[in-house]
């Protein structure tokens, strides 16, 4: 029998996000029956402790007494229970300086550290994560930006919502004029943004299409790493050289750019990678992009124009490209940037869902039938109070070097 509590998350602000809803509790239990589930009592959840309980889920004040303990965000330090095994995303793996500390006290307390960002499969495919619903909010939160910047139609926030239906019945307002979209990226976020410009019936299309023909109509179009890169050397490559060799290429993103209104980025950026534009490349007059939402999110990074992460409350500012500063969201000369960087939060009930049907299905299984594949081993940081051999590597951090 394993004992497994789904904590209370504890990180300020507040995230209303759960790894296992209360129905997928109930099935949980079902599926494995040597799994004794417990829920710590939560007031910040978007299920309430009603739902859980009306469901015949135990509810808990404490859950010292399990052996697994899962949950979304980083657990503060004062609330990890030593020689437990844990389940969270820790953002400790790429040497995150604001988190040392909790690496640290992970390896004190003798924790095994389950990260979710480093569950995959043979292959190095991540199993599970909320990039999905970043995808949907962040396409959602950029059409929004659209009304907001021109004042032409208004949508109610994302955290209104409750599911991808009520999502589509709300875009329905979004009267756009027959503006062209790109979408950088191929992965889940990419298969978020997708949907939800599916959902509202605007047209695909090739990026040589794009980028020759005439529309009477919205389209849009999904650019790849070779679309807005190319070698320096002028060569023609597979896609596969430029994750191996990315030095060796620049980006050739600005031939979107001149015909592009709206720029929804949802890439993974690799550090040293090519910048998609550059702050230069945006001061250009044939830059005509609007507005931007940014869901990767990186700092002085790739898209130029994001300065800082905005927030839920407060989701849009102005880049002036010719200041390189931040304005009003709203001012002629600048471009609207969405920049969310926890997007998924404003949509906690179906992120929940799809990220707990994963849980469900693909991880907590790996529990009793003795880790087939290694899912679990791969993505395991620190145990008996040591680094696994695959995280080595962040010794030098840990030790503060």
């Amino acid at each position: 029998m394993i004992k497994l509590s789904v904590i209370r998350e504890g990180k300020n602000p507040p995230d209303m996000r759960v790894p296992l809803t209360p129905k997928q509790c109930v099935e949980i239990q079902h599926n494995l029956p040597d799994l004794e589930l417990t829920v710590q009592k939560s007031s910040v959840r978007t299920f309430p402790n009603s739902s859980y309980s009306d469901l015949g889920v135990v509810l808990k004040d404490e859950v010292v007494d399990a052996d697994v303990l899962i949950g979304v965000k980083e657990v503060p330090m004062d609330m990890l229970v030593e020689n437990k095994t844990y389940f969270f995303f820790s953002h400790t793996t790429k040497e995150q300086p604001y988190n040392r500390t909790l690496l640290q006290t992970l390896l004190k307390k003798n924790i095994r550290m389950i990260d979710y960002e480093g569950l995959t499969n043979e292959d190095g495919a991540r199993i599970i994560g909320f990039g999905y619903f970043a995808g949907v909010v962040g396409a959602y939160n950029g059409i929004k930006a659209w009304g907001k910047r021109h004042k032409s139609f208004d949508l109610c926030s994302a955290l209104e919502l409750h599911s991808l239906s009520e999502m589509g019945k709300e875009l329905q307002k979004a009267k756009l004029p027959n503006i062209k979209i790109v979408l950088t990226g191929a992965g889940r976020v990419a298969s978020g943004v997708n949907d939800v410009l599916e959902m509202m019936g605007v047209k695909k299309v090739s990026p040589e299409n794009y980028l020759t023909e005439s529309y009477n109509e919205i389209i849009y179009t999904q650019l790849n790493v070779e679309d807005y890169n190319k070698r320096k050397d002028g060569k023609e490559m597979p896609r596969k050289d430029f994750y191996s060799n990315f030095r060796e290429y620049e980006s050739n993103f600005m031939r979107f750019a001149k015909v592009t209104d709206l720029y929804i980025a949802g890439h993974f950026y690799a550090e040293d990678s090519p910048f998609i534009f550059t702050r230069e490349d945006a001061k250009s007059p044939e830059f005509r992009i609007k507005v931007i939402a940014d869901i990767s999110c990186d700092i002085d990074g790739p898209v130029a124009s994001t300065l800082r992460p905005s927030t839920i409350a407060d989701p849009m500012y102005g880049y002036h490209a010719a200041t390189e500063s931040e304005v009003a969201f709203d001012q002629e000369d600048a471009i609207t940037v969405m920049a969310v960087d926890n997007l998924p939060c404003e949509f906690p009930t179906a992120a929940s869902e799809g990220f707990g049907n994963d849980m469900l299905n693909k991880i907590l299984p790996q529990l009793f039938n003795n880790d087939k594949g290694d899912i679990l081993k791969r993505a395991t940081i620190c145990e008996n109070g040591k680094l696994t051999d695959k995280y080595a590597y962040l010794q030098d951090f840990v030790d503060g070097k």
